[in-house]
């Protein structure tokens, strides 16, 4: 797995904030300086300071495809099942719903 992997996570095509995969394992999302949309997810009220999630965060998952769709892109992008990172910003500029992911291309300091 690479270390550091990072997106921008955009709300009705507004940056709203960043996630980041963390060195010591886990993942947080932080919202962009100065954000004052709507919240990416109902459980993560806008604030400064990171939310920090032990797994991949859930609001994220969610976005996910299941099913033959989720086999499709497996295959097809011959991505690991265990890769939600990878399988997100696959489909991340098409997911159901308010919110757009793109991986930060490397060398970018990121959404803010």
């Amino acid at each position: 797995m690479n270390s550091q992997r990072k997106a921008n996570i955009r709300q009705h095509g507004i940056p709203a904030g960043h996630l980041a995969e963390l060195a010591a394992g886990g993942w947080s999302f932080t919202y962009t300086t100065g954000y004052n949309g709507p919240p990416v997810s109902l459980a993560l009220p806008v604030r400064d300071e990171p939310w920090i999630f032990a797994d991949f965060p859930p609001f994220l998952e969610g976005l996910l495809p299941e099913g033959p769709q989720l086999e499709a892109i497996l295959r097809k992008h011959k991505i690991d099942r265990g890769d939600c990172f990878r399988q997100l910003m696959v489909v991340g500029q098409d997911v159901v719903g308010s919110l757009t992911v793109e991986e930060w291309p490397a060398g970018e300091g990121g959404a803010e």
